[in-house]
């Protein structure tokens, strides 16, 4: 018999412990869900109204701060990761478009791409945390088996039908229920509950608080209000009242984030000595105009320093700001709720809806090219360029673009300087639709493709200088 190596003897070795260990009886895995590691960090809820204890819309908190998921490329597979994180057996189906209602803060996952077979969420495939080109009506909501995973005990879930959330708040008028001018100022500040709209009780109240009803509604700020003609005009009325104790710093971004309680169902007397309170909110210009309403006589403003580029929409854009004559952008490191709230406030606005970073509204109003033959692979505004036969990409800086209907054009050997059998398919002429974010490219021909009258009517715009058309 020859000599054994070493690594016999150890693969030998292992072996016999192996079938030690079988026969001796090992213990059994546990059938209970072993913790996930790629999900320590992280906590799952189901919220949104109305819905069921087993669905809702999806929010995960990481770094202490709540957000959703984005439903772009969103499947059942992805559904049923979801469902498993919440301690349910598997997912029945989605829900897209924010069926929940939207919700508040970030957009944590974009794009989400899952096999169905990962333990945890970390596992699939997405933009990365934090990185999306959503907004909160395309938050995905799940609808989970109403089945729990044997043995399921998991801290990071939260039991949300146990835990109400302030999602929506409104102000009711409590006078004058005719026709009254939009948006309203004033009135009863309710809040919506699963049972339907509850008052607020006022015992506490703070203008704090009410900075922060205000900002949600998109008012700059709010004032004073006859306290006691409300309270005159609440003893011959009845109130539900579902709301007590809130105590807010002022610089929430929402009423959720504020310190408050929830009556229970079983609190008979509720906000003793007390009444509905009671908001006014100061319109912002945008407001005044729109509507129609008398201007606030203000004190004349020195020279914008904050300003909003590159959005689709007001009040929403590259935030960016004015110093020793310069415009600059603002870098989004610890950028959230919070500051971009108090940027919407100085440009009049509410409360920010969203902090969005990572430059969803653009790069910085500078220029990246040149107006010169050969430039740089790419043209700025207003300009037109020349380029070389090798050359098979080119840019066009859209910075100071405003969004609208335009045409593209690109042409081919505009000066006849090569010599060709037909010039006249040299020029391709496309319409262009911008929003801000995103172009769309539709209808392109080559010039001799329309006749001669209705190229005339795809040429209805103002020169060459935007080709905006009007």
């Amino acid at each position: 018999m020859g000599p054994v190596s070493v690594w016999q003897w150890s693969l030998w070795g292992l072996l016999l412990c192996l079938l030690c260990s079988l026969c001796l009886g090992s213990p059994t895995p546990s059938t209970a869900p072993e913790k996930r590691a790629g999900s320590q960090g992280l906590r799952f809820r189901l919220a949104g109204f109305p819905r069921k204890p087993f669905e809702g819309r999806v929010e995960i908190q990481r770094a202490g701060e709540w957000g959703t998921i984005c439903d772009d490329d969103f499947t059942l597979q992805a559904a049923h990761v979801l469902c498993r994180e919440l301690g349910f057996t598997e997912a029945t189906g989605w829900t897209h478009s924010a069926k929940y209602g939207p919700g508040t803060g970030r957009i944590w996952l974009d794009n989400l791409s899952c096999s169905g077979t990962e333990r945890s969420v970390t596992e699939c495939a997405s933009r990365g945390w934090g990185n999306s080109d959503c907004t909160h009506d395309e938050d995905a909501g799940v609808i989970c088996k109403d089945e729990r995973l044997p043995g399921f005990s998991d801290s990071n879930v939260i039991e949300v039908e146990h835990h109400l959330q302030v999602e929506e708040v409104r102000l009711r008028p409590a006078v004058g229920r005719g026709r009254r001018p939009l948006p309203v100022t004033e009135g009863l500040v309710e809040v919506r509950l699963p049972d339907g709209w509850s008052q607020v009780c006022d015992k506490g109240w703070s203008a704090h608080n009410s900075h922060v009803i205000c900002g949600m509604l998109g008012f700059p700020s709010e004032k004073r209000v006859n306290v006691a003609f409300y309270r005159l005009l609440a003893q011959r009325q009845q109130h539900s009242f579902g709301l007590h104790g809130v105590a807010c710093v002022g610089t929430e971004a929402h009423l959720s984030l504020c310190s408050l309680e929830f009556y229970r169902a079983n609190d008979t007397a509720r906000c003793p000595r007390g009444g509905p309170a009671v908001v006014s909110c100061v319109p912002s210009p945008l407001y005044a105009a729109s509507s129609g309403q008398k201007k606030q006589q203000s004190k004349p403003q020195g020279e914008v320093r904050v300003r909003l580029k590159g959005g689709a929409h007001p009040g929403e854009g590259r935030v960016e700001v004015l110093k020793a004559g310069t415009w600059g952008t603002v870098c989004d490191r610890k950028w959230d709720l919070q500051a971009a709230s108090v940027v919407c406030r100085e440009l009049g606005f509410g409360s920010a809806r969203e902090a969005l970073s990572g430059a969803r509204m653009g790069q910085d109003v500078s220029k990246r090219y040149e107006c010169a033959n050969f430039g740089e692979q790419g043209i700025t505004v207003g300009c037109w360029d020349l380029y070389r036969h090798d050359i098979d990409c080119q840019w066009i800086d859209i910075t100071d673009v405003k969004p609208g209907n335009y045409i593209l054009q690109v042409v081919i050997n505009p000066n006849f300087e090569v010599a060709e059998s037909d010039f006249t398919n040299n020029a391709m002429k496309c319409n262009c639709k911008y929003d801000g974010h995103r172009i769309w490219v539709h209808n392109c021909h080559i010039g001799d493709a329309f006749s001669e009258e209705a190229n005339r009517r795809f040429e209805r715009y103002p020169g060459q200088t935007s080709n905006q058309i009007i």
